[in-house]
Parts: structure tokens; C-alpha cells; sequence
């Protein structure tokens, strides 16, 4: 028998016990516990699923270094700067960071404009509206 999603469980155990199905009945035709039993006499919805914190990273230890440096950037020339790699390669020989190059990039991506945000050094968004197009086909002659 394909898996029923568990909506369409709990419909079916309202549908049986409107039926007169005991709630041990229950819980050998659909395979069940009690409590889920009774969650689904309860509330036609099942409640939503948690949201799991995300899993603990290899770089967790070495992100508030990163940020430091990115901080420590907004105020260097241009060309002095840190590069991905640059913060990468200091990862590996300061602190002997067990990272890759992937985990350091898409880090450092997400977080710099956020360091920037909260410096005040980010530009602002502006909204220039195109010119409307004239009616003859499109081209402007």
C-alpha cells in the first residue's frame, strides 16, 4: 500500500471514526500511535514541522576571524584589500583551519554586504523607471 501524506491520514481517521472505529482499530489499520490518534481527531491540520537549526560547520569556529577581517577591509585601499583566497590561505596557516576554499567563498559572499550594511558604507538603492516605448513598433527614429 503507498504512503498515505499525512494529511490525508488524519482525513482518514476522522473519516473512520465517524465511522464508530475504536481508537485501537485505529492504530492497527493506519499503523499509528495514539497520540497521533488523537492529534488528528483534535485538528484537521497536522501542526507543521519544526525547523532544525542548521547543522553545525567546520567554519563555524573561524566566522568571527572573517568577519574581523572583512571589517578590518572597509577601511584599506582598494588594492589592499583580502581576497576570498587571500582569507582562505590565512585560515590555513594561522589557525591550521580544517575548511575548503567552497565553505570560506560562499561565507564570505553572504557576508559581506551584510558587513556592509551595518558599517553604513552600503549604497543605496536607486530606482531609474525606463522611458516608455512609443507606440510605432518600437524603434525610435
Amino acid at each position: 500500500m503507498p504512503r498515505m501524506s499525512k494529511v490525508e491520514l488524519y482525513a482518514a481517521i476522522r473519516r473512520d471514526h465517524r465511522g464508530g472505529m475504536s481508537m485501537r482499530e485505529f492504530e492497527r489499520e493506519h499503523g499509528v500511535t495514539w497520540r497521533t490518534v488523537r492529534k488528528a481527531l483534535d485538528s484537521s491540520w497536522p501542526e507543521p514541522r519544526k525547523k532544525l537549526p542548521p547543522p553545525a560547520t567546520g567554519l563555524d569556529r573561524y566566522k568571527p576571524m572573517i568577519d574581523e577581517i572583512l571589517r578590518a577591509d572597509l577601511d584599506a585601499p582598494r588594492k589592499q584589500r583580502h581576497t576570498v583566497t587571500r582569507i582562505f590561505h590565512r585560515l590555513v596557516e594561522e589557525h591550521g583551519a580544517d575548511v575548503s576554499y567552497g565553505m570560506v567563498r560562499y561565507y564570505v559572499a553572504a557576508r559581506k554586504p551584510e558587513i556592509l550594511v551595518e558599517s553604513g558604507k552600503a549604497p543605496l538603492e536607486a530606482f531609474v523607471p525606463r522611458p516608455a516605448r512609443s507606440r510605432g513598433g518600437g524603434r525610435l527614429r
